[in-house]
């Protein structure tokens, strides 16, 4: 392997705000890997909400400066010390790790996997964290099965998709929210039968027609507060409410005896404790690159951004403007 440059293009932040806070750098420091760690020197780069609840302080970060990002895919090119679970340098892999928005990372090899023969450059980036967070959402969020009838909000975005299309290979009638007749239209053809476009549709009424006013018995919402009443109220009885994003703003505090009504269960689980072992994370890994190449799930790739262009991909995903996954190219 050649030898390994000192410096490398990054984004840092050190200190919360909006997109002015993102700092496009030149001269960072390349890591070095330590035990339990690869250097990874990125292909592409995964751009998702949790990164600009980093940016913005709605999730504390561990120290200032800090590197965004959560997930990548690229090159071994220097592996650390310990338990590396097989891999070595020139692995092509797939990870999820903090400091992702930069040339080279030193990943946990724990949370790293070689990527798949036959898989196509930038579909590993694009279907990591979002897929990986749809699928344990209808495993273990609420284990879905076929004939359920099961509510998505933002249907045509990141998640929204990896959602639509795991629920329809499993069996499940999917109904989808979505803003627009593009989104509505992207998200039917992902699989979801029933769209409702809820700039001019009621969406609890049309959800009480198709379910002939039983409601859904899972509601997954990654919107967080704009519509955390909604889905509450599209649930059907003994169903469950999960929870897992903040796209409008977080959730405000939830009156548990709300629940009763209905005999609802609700959840705000995240992706990271469902695959905190290597154990789990395998497992999860290679059952979603069977769904990608088995039932041939699109890893939908709205725009692959400059490194340096980070400000805008930001403001598109916060602004409703994306379909699909937003990806960085480093070398840029």
């Amino acid at each position: 392997m050649a030898s390994l440059p000192t410096k490398m293009k990054g984004v840092i932040i050190e200190k919360t705000g909006g997109t002015e806070v993102l700092q496009y750098k030149t001269d960072l420091p390349v890591p070095s890997p330590g035990d339990g760690q690869v250097l990874v020197k990125n292909d592409y780069v995964g751009v998702n909400f949790i990164d600009t609840y980093f940016r913005t302080g709605l999730y504390p970060a561990p120290k200032y400066p800090y590197i965004l990002g959560r997930e990548a895919e690229g090159t071994v090119v220097k592996a650390g010390s310990g338990e590396l679970y097989g891999l070595k340098e020139g692995d092509k892999v797939l990870m999820l790790s903090e400091g992702t928005y930069a040339e080279y990372t030193a990943a946990n090899a724990v949370k790293a996997v070689k990527v798949k023969d036959g898989l196509e450059a930038k579909v590993g980036a694009a279907a990591l964290l979002q897929g990986l967070t749809a699928l344990t959402l209808i495993r273990e969020a609420h284990p879905v099965k076929k004939g359920d009838w099961v509510l998505v909000h933002a249907a045509a975005g990141g998640t929204g998709l990896w959602l639509v299309q795991l629920l329809k290979a499993v069996g499940a009638n999917i109904i989808g929210t979505a803003s627009t007749q593009e989104k509505v239209d992207l998200a039917r053809k992902a699989g979801a039968e029933h769209m409702i476009n809820y700039s001019h549709e009621d969406v609890k009424s049309k959800v009480m027609e198709l379910t002939k006013d039983a409601g859904c018995i899972a509601v997954f919402d990654g919107v967080g507060k704009t519509t955390f009443d909604l889905s509450l109220d599209c649930l059907a009885r003994k169903g469950s409410m999960v929870s897992f994003g903040n796209a409008s703003g977080a959730v405000p505090p939830v009156t548990i005896g709300r629940l009763s009504a209905k005999n609802a269960r609700l959840m705000r689980p995240t992706l990271f404790n469902y695959i905190a072992t290597r154990e789990e994370f395998e497992h999860y890994v290679d059952e979603l690159m069977d769904f990608i190449t088995e039932d041939k799930l699109d890893a939908r790739i709205h725009e692959t951004y400059a490194l340096s262009d980070v400000a805008r991909a930001h403001n598109d995903l916060e602004g409703r403007k994306t379909t699909g996954k937003l990806l960085l190219d480093p070398s840029k």
